[in-house]
């Protein structure tokens, strides 16, 4: 359910802001827009949310900006430990995907940025199917991820990878378990949720799933 990568996670937590602003050539373009996705996420949440994978806090903090009740889920101790320190008032938990802290109050929106691929597709539609427990029609999931929309286009982007040398890049992208658009969109069909997929850079996608049915 994720936690496999708390080790590799707690030793990233170091360097994990300067990755993210591009300076890693091997994962410059998954961090392309980084700030505009994160601000894309928060502007599509409202009232209380739910974070997994908060990481360092950066997309916490754009949701505390506008607002929003926010409980934070972060498996690693290391990314917590970070996290706490730049957002001290914020409920930062020890919790992840499927495993999280009961929240005292209704959820409007459960959200993350590239976390969800920690879960094999049988552990993103248990996850999935929980939250659509805990919503009432309305409530929102909204992602963003790295998604593929073929499995052919994840192959090629490993592909690519190789040629360019990027060995750290293609040994994440065949490890971890980046699903399809289409595996992601019966997903959330099948749980009462409408989804759409908006691509925003070239590996990650912006998924905003509504509840639909009561």
């Amino acid at each position: 359910m994720g936690r496999e990568f708390n080790e590799l996670f707690d030793e990233w937590s170091l360097s994990y802001d300067n990755t993210v602003s591009g300076n890693d050539p091997e994962y410059e373009d998954v961090f392309i827009h980084y700030d505009e996705i994160l601000t894309k996420v928060a502007e599509h949440s409202s009232g209380t949310v739910v974070e997994f994978g908060v990481g360092t806090g950066n997309l916490t903090a754009k949701l505390l900006n506008r607002g929003l009740n926010v409980y934070g889920m972060e498996p690693s101790e290391g990314m917590r430990k970070i996290a706490r320190k730049k957002l001290p008032f914020v409920k930062i938990l020890d919790g992840d995907f499927l495993e999280f802290p009961k929240i005292p109050e209704p959820i409007d929106t459960f959200v993350s940025t590239y976390a969800f691929h920690h879960l094999t597709d049988e552990e993103k539609a248990k996850a999935i199917k929980k939250y659509s427990t805990l919503l009432n029609k309305g409530g929102r999931i909204v992602f963003a991820d790295t998604v593929f929309a073929t499995l052919d286009a994840k192959d090629e982007m490993i592909r690519d990878a190789k040629r360019k040398n990027f060995h750290r890049l293609a040994e994440d992208l065949e490890r971890e378990y980046y699903t399809t658009i289409s595996v992601l969109q019966d997903i959330f069909n099948q749980n009462g949720f409408s989804v759409s997929f908006t691509k925003l850079n070239p590996f990650v996608w912006l998924i905003d799933a509504e509840k639909v049915d009561s």
